[in-house]
């Protein structure tokens, strides 16, 4: 299990030290983190790596998640887009089910915990079926940049019983909510086998593997099957680049076990590419394998993220800490890590011909690319390491803890 002192090959020993000096008043304090997943999609990634630094630190951190129906799952993937700006049919049967999740989990699960931390809109109602002796924190990793109204104030009956909560950008802060907002960018875990240095061998094995060839420049999305991720307008932008370099086109994403859109979205990718996966110009990945996207994206001569919508985007985050250049969506928290010309190029969505424009100049021009790859790789190492996000969950605590 790593602690903080693995990773003073990132940081300095000074800011290893300042957590450790931030942690010492938590000693003896249980605090408890609840989301919806253990596996797929950042959140659980975030956690698997922030516990046990908690812990080493000081902390008696625990991580908990909520279990759920499939109807459950399918109308908290409504409530996910809703809260992106989605229309959403908020019947009182979706109510109601979406709070007996809670309540039903809230039976299996005694918190005599100092502090609580409920992650995104699946575990939010859970304050509601405890008697609460403790701070409660929600965290959103969502793009609240522009909610659904109705679902809204649904939700902000359970939000206002929070003693703070935590955003990634301050474009979602909301006006209308009187509980306290911090915002608190996410990071990535430099050492976890998604993110930690790869030899040449163990690359080439790893696309073998999955049959990825490597004669021609990689493209390369890794994201969810999610129709926010614009799979489809990557296709229809590869199509764009081909006609002036030959090259590949690889979607990798997993499927999370609270995404139940997730394979049909894959389905329909795979319609629409056709004949282009029969003859590996297209490549679909769906497997769980952190490895796998570690050597695609330092095999990648372009990552791409056009993302329609994004709470922050830690697959952009993974793509500059390999030093690759990355050409994305200038949406949701993408912007916070890309200086635009510098460490990567930023676009509207919708402009699939700069998008296409963007990526051809990077392949032809191999120094443009390295350039944008440093510049990009630095920006995360002072910004974006999971060690940066634990201090900032600590100057949480102390403010909530008192």
């Amino acid at each position: 299990m790593r602690t903080l002192a693995d990773y003073n090959r990132c940081v300095d020993d000074a800011e290893i030290h300042r957590i450790y000096a931030k942690a010492s008043k938590f000693y003896e304090r249980h605090v408890v983190h609840f989301n919806s997943t253990f596996q797929g999609g950042g959140v659980a990634e975030i956690l698997y790596s922030l516990l046990p630094i908690m812990n080493d630190a000081g902390l008696y951190a625990e991580w908990r998640t909520l279990y759920g129906s499939p109807d459950f799952f399918m109308i908290t993937k409504k409530f996910h887009n809703a809260l992106q700006g989605d229309r959403v049919n908020l019947t009182s049967l979706k109510k109601r089910l979406y709070a007996q999740a809670s309540e039903t989990f809230s039976v299996f699960n005694h918190l005599n915990h100092d502090c609580v931390i409920v992650h995104d809109p699946q575990p939010l109602p859970l304050i509601s079926y405890y008697r609460k002796k403790q701070p409660w924190i929600w965290r959103c990793h969502i793009d609240l940049s522009a909610p659904n109204g109705e679902l809204w104030d649904f939700l902000k009956t359970y939000i206002l019983r929070y003693d703070h909560v935590v955003v990634s950008h301050e474009k979602y802060r909301q006006p209308d909510l009187p509980v306290p907002q911090r915002v608190i960018a996410p990071a990535i875990d430099p050492l976890t086998p998604k993110n930690m240095p790869l030899g040449e061998e163990d690359i080439q094995k790893y696309l073998r593997k999955y049959g990825i060839p490597t004669d021609k420049p990689l493209i390369t999305q890794i994201s969810r099957f999610d129709r926010h991720k614009d799979p489809e307008g990557v296709l229809r932008v590869f199509g764009k680049v081909r006609e002036s370099v030959d090259c590949r086109l690889v979607l990798c994403g997993s499927m999370a076990t609270d995404d139940p859109e997730g394979m049909k979205v894959f389905e329909r990718i795979e319609r629409k590419a056709g004949r282009l996966i029969d003859d590996k110009k297209v490549i679909l990945i769906t497997v769980e394998n952190n490895i796998l996207v570690n050597a695609l994206q330092r095999t990648s001569s372009v990552i791409v993220q056009k993302s329609l919508k994004e709470g922050f985007g830690l697959t952009v985050t993974e793509g500059l800490w390999k030093g690759k250049p990355v050409v994305a969506s200038n949406v949701g928290g993408i912007p916070l890590q890309i200086e635009e010309g510098v460490s990567g190029f930023l676009l509207d969505p919708r402009d699939e011909d700069g998008f296409a424009d963007r990526i051809v100049r990077i392949l032809g021009d191999p120094d443009l690319g390295r350039r944008l790859g440093t510049a990009g790789r630095e920006a995360v190492r002072k910004n974006f390491l999971i060690t940066r996000l634990l201090a900032d969950w600590l100057d949480l605590l102390a403010d909530v803890m008192r």
